[in-house]
């Protein structure tokens, strides 16, 4: 999701869309976040404030010649879901930034009870991933510029064009399978925050797994069209009903607004 447009006529945008394969498009000179990005998302549930995601860009050594970061995200029910249902999850991956793809993913997951701990180390270079799940290790074959879970999110917000009818496809390595994830831009919509409002980007991805938010389907992120791409808000359907996970705490000044 990134660096952002104005309208073009919709006549034009539909009658021939953007389509980006992973690994087309060109990074650019900056990226939309940095580290110390620290995005907190109250999460409802049926309208009841249930669970708390943040989602951190932190710091990490790196080597000379690459810049690396650890992306985490975590979700925790808070006491009224927990007391049926507890999600304490915790995805950390490490991430080259020169090419924005993952080396090293780590998922803690409980939700309910259901308790699993699971790594991958990318190979990319060779086209592989080492994955140890449930006491398993497996050396299995990956295309390349495979993305996890939690990295697709900053990848998408940095190559992908935000205009209606634009798309990303990309893999999805997850659950010991390459999973192929398309996003799509349905339309420029302008939504009320915290911080006024706010005019986003409305992307539709069609997940063909679960992640982070205990979604069971595609997901719906609402991205500014300013240079930051912040996710405003995400929206996915759940066994009963629906969860909305909007932004509460960090949301960054644009680098325009600076100048």
């Amino acid at each position: 999701m990134r660096a952002y447009l104005t309208a073009i006529a919709a006549g034009c945008i539909l009658s021939s869309p953007m389509v980006v394969q992973a690994g087309e498009g060109a990074l650019g000179p900056t990226l939309p976040f940095d580290i110390g990005e620290r995005l907190t998302y109250e999460v409802s549930w049926l309208s009841i404030a249930a669970a708390t995601a943040v989602m951190e860009v932190v710091g990490t050594e790196g080597r000379k010649d690459r810049t690396l970061a650890r992306l985490v995200g975590t979700a925790q029910s808070r006491p009224i879901l927990t007391r049926f249902f507890p999600v304490d999850n915790r995805v950390e991956s490490e991430i080259d930034l020169d090419v924005l793809v993952p080396e090293h993913m780590t998922f803690r997951r409980r939700e309910g009870k259901k308790k699993e701990d699971i790594e991958y180390v990318f190979h990319q270079k060779e086209g592989t991933v080492t994955a140890v799940r449930g006491g398993l290790t497996e050396l299995l074959p990956i295309p390349a510029g495979t993305q996890d879970i939690i990295s697709c999110l900053y990848y998408t917000r940095t190559v992908l064009p935000l205009k209606p009818g634009a798309s990303l496809t990309m893999n999805v390595y997850h659950d010991k399978k390459n999973r192929p994830v398309e996003v799509r831009v349905e339309d420029l919509e302008t939504i009320g925050s915290r911080w006024g409002d706010r005019e986003t980007a409305r992307l539709l991805v069609i997940m063909p797994f679960h992640g982070l938010f205990m979604n069971q389907g595609n997901i719906r992120v609402w991205v500014t069209t300013d240079d930051r791409r912040t996710p405003l808000r995400m929206k996915a359907k759940v066994v009963l009903g629906s969860i909305v996970a909007d932004l509460v705490e960090g949301f960054p000044a644009s680098r325009m607004a600076g100048r």
